[in-house]
């Protein structure tokens, strides 16, 4: 064979098996192929206090719901190991996980093998529900169909029950949850710490501000901002007002105007701002990530504490991993469950 000829072919072929690595390595998700999911220490059990009701007595259950994916499963065992930690009543705590993977049998696993005394249910969300419906935002995690699943909690949720605490998966809880269950909520359909002080014309566009019948959605209202990784939510109310249909409409408007940039959060802020039922800011220390391009440090808002959000780019969890932790990622660590590999280099 010429040697011009064997160069050619030699490096055809290394070509072609590049090719088909990458083909391969791309499609491993849809052969449902995929990394392993991380695993967590058990953690000790948490009884109840004298003082607590059976929870055979439906009022004495208090209903928090999470979302659970590969990304955020490490916050999300965090916040939920926090809220037993500091609850005068865990076992009368139910936890309502929601997850669209195909990998749900391994999350119901990690959720039994890590919290064996846990009262909870998994649900599957749809993302078929919102494909359709999200624009993409300044962030791409912003734009994961999970992130629209707290819109849909009064569906995927059993009509008995009647309110629910979301949190986002990005929390620690270091109050009692029952004091945030018990607000009143008076008429309003949810709760919430409200920021005022933001300039709330941030989050919409000039086309939407331009637009007077888009504009007009607030008139009458004292709109504030608030954050949608704390809330309590009357299920029974939301499904009376068909909610859920209505921050659909505005996602389509979205869709087809480019009204806002940030994910599903504006969407909450044009159904329900001027109408929430004030929270403690206690209840929502957010911001602790930074920005959403960032990821900046930051320290706490003056005031009492109940609960520590890292909302932004930046994740106590990834922070710490990479050797480069914000001083106020040091309080997340005591309520990090997760199961480090053994080091290649350990004397162990």
């Amino acid at each position: 064979m010429p040697p011009t000829l064997s160069f050619t072919l030699t490096h055809y072929l290394t070509l072609l098996v590049a090719v088909l690595l990458v083909v391969v390595e791309a499609n491993l998700p849809a052969t449902g192929i995929a990394s392993e999911l991380p695993t967590f220490r058990e953690a000790p059990a948490f009884r109840n206090g004298r003082e607590c009701r059976n929870r055979a007595h439906g009022e004495s259950v208090f209903h928090i719901a999470m979302t659970l994916d590969a990304t955020y499963l490490r916050g999300s065992i965090a916040g939920v190991f926090s809220v037993l930690q500091h609850t005068s009543c865990p076992e009368n705590v139910v936890f309502h996980f929601i997850a669209t993977t195909h990998r749900r049998a391994e999350l119901r696993r990690i959720i039994t093998t890590t919290f064996p005394y846990l009262a909870f249910h998994l649900y599957h969300f749809d993302a078929n529900l919102v494909q359709g419906k999200i624009s993409y935002s300044i962030r791409r995690a912003l734009d994961q169909p999970l992130n629209y699943a707290r819109m849909y909690l009064a569906d995927l949720l059993p009509a008995k029950v009647r309110r629910i605490i979301y949190f986002d998966s990005d929390l620690i809880v270091v109050d009692d949850v029952a004091k945030l269950w018990r607000i009143d909520l008076h008429s309003r359909v949810l709760g919430a710490p409200e920021y005022c002080h933001a300039n709330f014309t941030n989050y919409f566009t000039h086309r939407f501000w331009s637009n007077p019948s888009y504009a007009a959605s607030f008139k009458g209202r004292e709109a504030c901002y608030f954050n949608t990784g704390v809330m309590v939510i009357d299920l029974w109310k939301w499904r009376e007002g068909r909610y859920t249909e209505k921050l659909e409409t505005w996602m389509r408007i979205q869709k087809r105007n480019r009204i806002y940039e940030l994910g599903s959060l504006p969407p909450f802020l044009l159904v329900f701002a001027g109408d929430v039922e004030r929270v403690e800011h206690r209840w929502n220390q957010h911001g602790l990530g930074g920005d959403n391009l960032e990821g900046l440090c930051r320290d706490l808002h003056p005031g009492p504490v109940s609960l520590l959000h890292w909302s932004g780019k930046g994740k106590p969890w990834l922070r710490i991993d990479s050797k480069k932790p914000c001083p106020l990622d040091s309080l997340w660590a005591p309520y990090d469950l997760f199961r480090h590999s053994p080091s290649l280099f350990s004397d162990s």
